[in-house]
């Protein structure tokens, strides 16, 4: 995967690129280089996917991780303060 590419929201995540360039500049959201060294803080390995997704009029970082074993974690994180809510390995 290009590395100018694996950062960005993903097509169908409700929210585009541009917007979460605005919202991190704001101070709404957490940069995707920060939410990214968090997510790895919580589950060490290397980041597949980022989306940002508004739910509940809250914004939500969800992260693919590849761990060591060659399994698929999804982390979904507070995008504001960037606190761990949910973590689970992928179907």
């Amino acid at each position: 995967m290009a590395a100018a590419g694996w950062m960005l929201p993903q097509a169908g995540s409700g929210e585009s690129p541009a917007s979460a360039g605005q919202l991190a500049a704001k101070g709404q959201i957490l940069s995707l280089e920060k939410i990214s060294k968090l997510a790895k803080s919580y589950k060490a390995g290397e980041i597949l996917e980022v989306e940002l997704e508004k739910k509940h009029g809250r914004y939500l970082y969800e992260v693919e991780i590849l761990d060591m074993r060659s399994q698929v974690w999804e982390l979904k994180l507070d995008a504001r303060t960037g606190q761990l809510l949910k973590m689970e390995l992928d179907d």
